[in-house]
Order: structure tokens, then sequence, then C-alpha cells
């Protein structure tokens, strides 16, 4: 079952707030920064995600699937550089 906590919108300089008690920062792990999401009648408060996080595993699954090659590598030869440098 839920955890619900009453509280009230409070004035906080030119804006409005919410105190979140501990006990729930605690279950839900929150930090210092938080997305919000607004639906119709509520607003959602959820951990900041982090940019490219599925990244990896989504580039996983492409080396899986063979769907990791280079687009151009037919297009052009490497330069005696690009051999040397380079450590594919």
């Amino acid at each position: 079952m839920p955890t619900v906590v009453k509280t009230r919108i409070v004035k906080i300089g030119n804006s409005q707030g919410i105190r979140i008690p501990r006990l729930l920062l605690e279950q839900t792990n929150l930090t210092s920064e938080v997305e919000l999401e607004v639906h119709p009648d509520q607003i959602i408060v959820r951990a900041m995600r982090q940019p490219r996080s599925t990244w990896d595993a989504a580039f996983q699954e492409m080396a899986s699937q063979g769907d990791d090659k280079l687009l151009d590598e037919d297009t052009a030869p490497p330069t005696d550089w690009e051999a040397d440098e380079w450590d594919w």
C-alpha cells in the first residue's frame, strides 16, 4: 500500500511550494534535483533522469542484432592518419 501524507502549499518568497517529509524522501531516494511532470489535477515528482542513461543497454542490443555497423564505412577509405591513430 502506498504511503500517503497530507501537506500544505506554503509561500516561499514570491513562489509557493510544498515541504516533503523525510520519510517520503528516504522511500523514494529523491535528492537535490527532481523532474516535475504536469497532468490534469496532479504533479508527478521524480528523480532526475541522467541524460543518455539508457544508451549503454541500447548499444548492447544493437550489437547483439548486428545493427552497430558504421553507416558510411564504404564511402571513403581511411587516411593514413586515421589508420595509424584510431583503434577500432
